[in-house]
């Protein structure tokens, strides 16, 4: 059930367009636009022990060894972050389709909170955009995409919030035309593709992360999110990333067919506005580096054909930090040395 200022919300079908138009969620979604976009580098990364997560993705972190958690590169996508007010647990996804979330949330719930329907857990959703201006009609998608594909997925997730016993409070519902602007060229496109969130105070901001930021093992986790839908194993699931009571990360396996080497070796072929028109959702609303970042996925594909050899016996690639705030693979690490078995 969700919550607004302490007291019920219940506004029956009209719950998404009803929440948007609350006097302190439209105010609380003015102030966080207003703030300074946070810039995360990979040393901002490794001396605030960062979280990052990607798309189709999720992590539980504890605020007793993760300071910080954080998101970016929303286009049509919308990042939710659930946090427990009592003990500061805080679990953050990056949520791609409405056919994740009901999965998602039962993901994100499992150890941010107890099954007490006293828990009060605070929200902040950010991301999505006014994007049915991209109408691309597809015999089996044509209602999404006739919405667009932001709208679906927020109501989507607004009715999961509404209907379970849990209590949401909402803090932040920066989405769809509140995180909506006009480019030069007339496109809309989103305000705010990412945010920061404090673990130990829930304070939330705009950031963005450099590539260096995004670990640990960037171009492996960028390819689970391109060949997932043909893993049966992740459907109407997110990503397993991060292993909450141990502060590693755990990517877990992900399997695909040794075709996607032809098919990655025709992608790069095309040119990068076809490469836009087929791989984003909001062609005109990505960010400068989309199309190298799929070009760098398509040639890992063509590299690395065999899955087993990224995932040997579908084990998960588990990665500790250094001292130094280094990522570093099980196994390679110190810490690990006397625990190889383990790692």
């Amino acid at each position: 059930m969700i919550f607004v200022d302490g007291r019920r919300f219940s506004q029956g079908d009209g719950d998404l367009e009803a929440l948007l138009e609350e006097p302190s969620l439209m105010s609380a979604s003015e102030s966080f636009k207003a703030k300074p976009e946070r810039k995360i580098t990979a040393v901002d990364s490794a001396r605030t022990k960062c979280v990052y997560i990607f798309q189709r993705e999720y992590a539980t972190v504890n605020p007793r060894w993760v300071e910080m958690a954080g998101m970016d590169e929303a286009t049509t996508c919308v990042g939710l972050v659930i946090r427990n007010r009592s003990d500061g647990m805080t679990s953050i996804a990056h949520l791609d389709s409405p056919k994740v979330v009901d999965s998602g949330l039962s993901q994100m719930l499992a150890l941010v909170s107890d099954y007490s329907r006293d828990t009060e857990l605070d929200v902040h959703m950010i991301g999505g955009f006014d994007d049915a201006a991209y109408k691309v009609y597809d015999d089996d998608e044509s209602t999404e995409r006739s919405n667009g594909y932001s709208l679906p997925l927020c109501s989507k997730i607004i009715k999961s919030l509404q209907i379970s016993q849990r209590k949401f409070h909402m803090q932040t519902v920066c989405i769809l035309g509140h995180n909506t602007r006009k480019d030069a060229a007339g496109h809309s496109c989103p305000i705010v593709r990412g945010f920061l969130v404090e673990t130990l105070t829930g304070s939330i901001q705009p950031a963005s992360f450099d590539r260096s930021s995004r670990c640990p093992d960037e171009i492996v986790r960028r390819l689970r999110v391109t060949v997932s839908s043909g893993d049966y194993r992740w459907h109407g699931k997110l990503l397993e990333t991060y292993d909450t009571w141990n502060f590693r990360f755990q990517i877990a396996a992900c399997s695909w067919h040794a075709d996607w080497k032809h098919h990655a070796y025709s992608l790069l072929q095309l040119s990068d506005l076809d490469i836009l028109s087929r791989c984003s959702t909001s062609p005109s609303a990505e960010s400068p580096d989309f199309v190298e970042n799929e070009r760098r996925v398509f040639q890992y594909l063509i590299d690395h054909p065999d899955w087993t050899e990224i995932f040997p016996e579908r084990k998960p690639r588990e990665f500790m930090m250094t001292d130094d705030g280094e990522w570093i693979i099980c196994g390679q690490c110190p810490k690990c040395y006397t625990r190889l078995r383990s790692c």
